[in-house]
């Protein structure tokens, strides 16, 4: 702590690093703000370039022609529930498959982590995958977007490393009162991965709500399309319009607004949810990162 005035060189350092870090936010805010701006611009303002950080032509024709198109609503309830239910299932299974590889005394440990590891370097490729989900029964159904993704290796390794940071001692004392594993590992050990668990399940969160191409393959119904799936949709069938219209009177409005509406539609949601874990994040990346 410094007392009266701060050194010349401590200043200087405080000015660069202030300096630098408003930088960031500005090139961060940047892109997110020219959307925004331009999903409620017009074309023709959109198209000369003279958007900038605020509406030019303010209109809301583009969010009315996202909110026109059938099924968006049934979109929206599909892309949650295939995000809550596979995060949840996601979590499960990757704390199941952490916590034992996080213990020195589990037999066959390095063998076992070898196989997981195997999996980031080597598939099957997509033709097998997908005629194994179809063996299973599972194309076009609920389960097809959670199950073939339900645990990532990466994650797996970043949750087990977090494990490890758990003192020993303290496993070892739950086990001389008498906790079972199952109690160690519910009473002790996950209520201090909080900050672990809560990243690697926005981490899940983010995958599901983003995931396309396993809809596009996996789905054939369109009441079970996830959002991006219409929004695609939505993108194409109005570049037509316009490309079709160009040179017509009455060209319907927002064509091009409806772009950048669909980016909103996409990012805002989960954008939302990032406030409530955010003090979680930081710590949740660094835990384990640095050996005592």
């Amino acid at each position: 702590m410094y007392y009266g005035k701060k050194p010349l060189g401590r200043r200087v350092f405080e000015v660069i690093n202030y300096t630098l870090i408003l930088l960031v936010c500005v090139v961060t805010l940047f892109p997110f703000l020219y959307v925004l701006a331009c999903s409620f611009s017009s074309d023709t303002a959109i198209l000369g370039g003279d958007v900038t950080l605020w509406p030019v032509e303010f209109q809301t024709r583009a969010y009315e022609l996202v909110l026109e198109y059938p099924l968006i609503g049934r979109s929206y309830l599909n892309t949650i529930a295939y995000t809550v239910v596979g995060t949840a299932v996601n979590l499960l299974l990757t704390l199941l498959g952490a916590y034992p590889l996080s213990r020195k005394d589990l037999p066959g440990r390095k063998g076992i982590t070898f196989f997981f590891t195997f999996t980031m370097l080597f598939s099957g490729g997509l033709i097998p995958t997908f005629l194994v989900v179809k063996a299973l029964g599972l194309i076009d159904t609920f389960w097809v977007m959670i199950l073939p993704t339900a645990v990532s290796t990466w994650n797996l390794i970043m949750m087990k490393t977090f494990f490890q940071a758990t003192p020993v001692s303290l496993l070892e004392a739950a086990r001389i009162d008498g906790s079972s594993e199952w109690g160690t590992l519910v009473r002790i050990v996950l209520p201090l991965s909080i900050p672990s668990i809560m990243t690697i399940g926005l981490f899940y969160a983010v995958s599901h709500w983003n995931d396309y191409f396993q809809a596009m393959i996996y789905l054939n119904t369109p009441e079970n399309y996830p959002l991006q799936i219409h929004l695609r949709d939505i993108v194409l069938q109005n570049s037509m319009e316009q490309q079709f219209a160009s040179m017509q009177q009455g060209q319907r409005q927002g064509s091009e607004g409806v772009k950048y509406a669909t980016i909103m539609f996409a990012t805002v949601p989960i954008l939302c949810v990032y406030p409530f874990i955010q003090k979680y994040f930081v710590k949740g990346v660094m835990l384990g990162s640095i050996k005592e």
